[in-house]
C-alpha cells in the first residue's frame, strides 16, 4: 500500500515574505480515507498542488512511497503512481466514457483494445452501466460524470488519490454516493484517498478528518 509523507513542509508565495503553509508533517496511509477541511484561504489547495507534484516546497520534504520528490520523475509519478479527481470532472467533452478512462492507459503505452476492455471494467465498478459507456460527459449527468472522472483516476493502477472538491459540483445524494464509492474502493483496494472539502458533513464519512486553518494542519 502507497503512503505519502510530509516532512516540515512550507511554503511561501514568490516574491512575497507571506507564508502559506507553516512547518506542515503528516503521514497519509493506504486503505485510508483523509478529509481536508479549512475556511477558504487556509492553504487547502496549495498542500493538495504540493503533494500532486504541481509545486514545489519552500522548506521540507514530501516523500512517496519512502522516494523523495526532490529526485522523482514528478511526471511519470502522475502517470502512474498518483492521479487527481476533480471538482469540474476534467472530463474530454469530446471522447465518450470509456475514451475518457482509456486515455491515460494509452498514453501510458497500453493497446487501445486492452485499454478500452479495461476501462469498461472500471466503469462498472464505479456503476456506470454498460449502455452508458458510449455516451459523451454532456449526456451524463453530473455524478455519472464524477464517476467516470474517478474511473479514470483509477486507470493508471495509481495508489494515492488526490480529490480536490470531488462533490462540490453534486447535490447531497450524489455527494453521499461519490464519498461512499472512494471508501468502498480505498479499504477494498488498499488506496490512500485524501479529499479536501468544504463540506463538514461529507468529511464526517472520511476515516480521519485533519483540518487547515491559517497554514497549518491538525487533526479536527
Amino acid at each position: 500500500m502507497s503512503a505519502l509523507t510530509l516532512q516540515d513542509v512550507c511554503y511561501r508565495y514568490k516574491n512575497t515574505d507571506r507564508d502559506v503553509l507553516h512547518s506542515i508533517s503528516c503521514q497519509f496511509e493506504g486503505g485510508t480515507v483523509y478529509a481536508i477541511v479549512g475556511p477558504s484561504g487556509s492553504g487547502k489547495s496549495t498542500l493538495l498542488s504540493l503533494m500532486a507534484g504541481l509545486d514545489t516546497p519552500t522548506h521540507g520534504e514530501l516523500t512517496l512511497d519512502q522516494e523523495s520528490y526532490k529526485t522523482m520523475d514528478l511526471d511519470q509519478t502522475r502517470r502512474e503512481k498518483l492521479s487527481m479527481i476533480f471538482q469540474a470532472f476534467q472530463l474530454f467533452p469530446l471522447l465518450t466514457a470509456v475514451e475518457n478512462v482509456s486515455f491515460p492507459m494509452e498514453t501510458n503505452g497500453v493497446s487501445k483494445r486492452d485499454a478500452h476492455r479495461r476501462a469498461a471494467e472500471l466503469l462498472q465498478e464505479v456503476g456506470i452501466e454498460v449502455e452508458k459507456h458510449r455516451r459523451y460527459p454532456a449526456n451524463l449527468s453530473g455524478g455519472e460524470q464524477q464517476r467516470v472522472a474517478i474511473a479514470r483516476a483509477l486507470s493508471t493502477g495509481a495508489g494515492i488519490l488526490l480529490a480536490d472538491e470531488p462533490t462540490g459540483n453534486l447535490d447531497e445524494a450524489n455527494s453521499i454516493q461519490v464519498m461512499d464509492l472512494l471508501l468502498h474502493l480505498s479499504h477494498a483496494s488498499g488506496r490512500c484517498v485524501i479529499v479536501v472539502t468544504h463540506d463538514l458533513e461529507l468529511a464526517s464519512r472520511a476515516d480521519k478528518i485533519l483540518s487547515m486553518r491559517d497554514g497549518t494542519l491538525s487533526d479536527a
